[in-house]
């Protein structure tokens, strides 16, 4: 909508052609929805269901239990009328942001539900949305994409786009939401990927002199992308302000499963799907690696495989387990339990540590990947 207004109103008053800039409809959306989010919210978080605690969590789910959670509907609801102001008109853009949101509202019926959903019924929704998302970015058409270790453009038709990416974007929502277990780690650690994509999506796939340069295929959507994705994060960061620890609101599947899905949506719009290699290495490390453990371990099950945690055998019986189970038992899964109950680390070193390792590697992988490029 601004870009309309100034579109078709600098002739009138010449200031408005400012607001036909991308950089500037990023940094009013990222200020709008930072300083939405972070006076809104504590506005009606009081609606908000409660959490149940888990019980997989070291301490029982004590500290969380009783805050309001589902706060990633409250969030994407401030957020949406600072979307419509600055994205340009675009319907496939919109198309994206509608699987957004359902994404986000599926979560959030899960958390207010009294029956937590079974797995099942949880990731065929995710795999929906990430399907309809997929087929929105591809528009039904043949992508090119830019891949490490071939300078050219690699075109992949939509029939294989669709299904390949919707994986790459079930994945990240369902990593993003294994590491909502610290306070604010699971939102510091994608503020750090969606602002390291906004900046990447503006400055090198949408600028075509230094995509050129850099032999990267130019996407002329990728300003717009950039607004999107630094909008959103500037409403995540207004909502970190209120989950520092001891959090006073949690955002729940509605928050992690949205911005999951959103990395995966700006990683393919960027045109690499090894971007999230490099922009959220952490996240991976942590909640990636838990829903691997887990597949393997339904799979060891399946062919006949004893999968039972060795603490829960005899001596004799643990001994005898195949020798990747008992390796697959020894890490606990996401890697930020394993630090709280096995190395002693406090949620505050878990939240810094991760942050520090994850703001350190992308920079570092992101030059990695352009030299081999």
């Amino acid at each position: 909508m601004l870009y309309l207004i100034g579109k078709y109103l600098s002739g009138s008053f010449g200031p408005l052609r400012l607001l036909t800039s991308h950089l500037m409809l990023i940094a009013i959306g990222t200020m709008a929805g930072g300083l939405l989010v972070w006076s809104r919210l504590p506005k009606v978080w009081s609606r908000l269901p409660t959490d149940r605690g888990k019980q997989l969590a070291p301490d029982g789910g004590i500290r969380s239990q009783g805050k309001p959670t589902g706060a990633g509907v409250a969030i994407s609801l401030i957020l949406l009328p600072v979307l419509l102001l600055v994205t340009p008109l675009d319907p496939w853009i919109f198309g994206v942001t509608a699987c957004l949101y359902l994404g986000m509202w599926f979560g959030y019926r899960d958390d207010a539900s009294q029956r937590p959903w079974g797995e099942w019924k949880k990731g065929l929704l995710d795999a929906l949305v990430a399907l309809a998302t997929a087929f929105c970015l591809c528009r039904g058409r043949d992508v090119g994409l830019w891949l490490p270790v071939a300078k050219g453009v690699v075109m992949v038709p939509a029939w294989a786009y669709v299904p390949l990416g919707a994986a790459l974007l079930w994945f990240t929502m369902n990593a993003t939401n294994c590491s909502d277990g610290v306070d604010g780690l699971a939102g510091a650690l994608t503020l750090i990927s969606l602002f390291a994509l906004a900046a990447l999506l503006y400055g090198v796939v949408g600028y075509r002199p230094i995509a050129d340069y850099l032999l990267i295929p130019h996407n002329a959507d990728g300003a717009r992308w950039a607004i999107v994705t630094a909008t959103v994060a500037g409403g995540l960061a207004g909502y970190l302000w209120h989950n520092a620890e001891p959090s006073r609101v949690l955002m729940g599947d509605a928050g992690s499963r949205m911005l999951g899905l959103l990395v995966g949506v700006a990683v393919l719009a960027a045109g690499n799907p090894f971007l999230i290699i490099v922009v959220s290495p952490v996240v991976l490390a942590n909640g990636g690696t838990g829903l691997v453990k887990l597949i393997l371990l339904r799979l060891l099950k399946r062919v006949g495989f004893d999968t039972t945690p060795p603490h829960m055998l005899s001596a004799a019986a643990a001994s005898e387990q195949h020798v990747l189970v008992r390796a697959l038992h020894s890490v606990r899964f996401p890697l930020h339990d394993h630090c709280r109950k096995n190395m002693g680390w406090s949620n505050a070193q878990v939240l810094m540590r991760f942050v520090l390792a994850q703001a350190f590697l992308t920079p570092l992988l992101f030059v990695i990947l352009m030299k081999i490029r």
